[in-house]
């Protein structure tokens, strides 16, 4: 599974203007981060009277605009995803997943607080990871202030290096994620790989996509 770490905090906490420096600082690091960004609103999505709102509105269950340089889908769903099914979704490779806000997920949270808030915090303490905060709190966590984009990095870059070498397997049957024990997924990574096609340079694999779609 994809790693996953949400940024969370009360509204107006700075969340956004945060990821946006840590976005930066970690591409400059090497990494490929994709962000997934929870919205109570539907127009924050799609827009009245654009092309994709049409296809919409007409029925289409998944529209997509395709330029040069960006790739928007938009796709009718019935629930909230969860981060985990969103990157089943996309398939594509990423060495993390950054969002912002799912305060109530079980992933692994870094808290975004301003003292003038209170200091109550919005995330169970078994989930949170550090705090970003401008006031010394009681929790038994790395708190950093939002100006230590460096150190703040550097935390979730300890994440990233933890899991190098690990092998990432998401089985996905009829949109379900089910959860694979180790010695499965070992089997999974030596057989797939046998199977393929040498690929130029070392040929070792880094990932593959295998989908099956049986008709009813």
């Amino acid at each position: 599974m994809h790693l996953i770490i949400s940024i969370v905090g009360k509204s107006h906490s700075g969340k956004t203007t945060l990821l946006e420096s840590l976005i930066a600082e970690i591409k400059r690091r090497g990494y490929k981060v994709a962000i997934v960004k929870h919205s109570h609103h539907a127009d924050d999505l799609d827009k009245a009277d654009k092309d994709t709102w049409r296809f919409t509105k007409a029925g289409s269950e998944l529209s997509a605009i395709n330029s040069l340089d960006h790739l928007a889908i938009y796709r009718r769903v019935n629930h909230y995803f969860d981060p985990q099914e969103i990157s089943d979704f996309i398939l594509w490779d990423y060495d993390l997943i950054l969002t912002e806000g799912f305060k109530s997920s079980n992933y692994p949270k870094i808290e975004v607080h301003r003292a003038e808030q209170g200091q109550d915090l919005v995330t169970d303490p078994r989930q949170l990871l550090a705090v970003v905060t401008d006031e010394s709190l009681d929790v038994k966590v790395p708190q950093l202030s939002r100006d230590d984009i460096h150190g703040i990095a550097d935390l979730i870059e300890k994440e990233v290096l933890s899991r190098r070498g690990k092998n990432d397997i998401d089985l996905v049957v009829d949109g379900v994620n089910v959860p694979l024990n180790p010695s499965l997924e070992d089997l999974l990574v030596r057989t797939l790989s046998a199977m393929v096609p040498a690929r130029p340079g070392n040929g070792r694999v880094k990932s593959l996509h295998l989908s099956m779609r049986r008709q009813a």
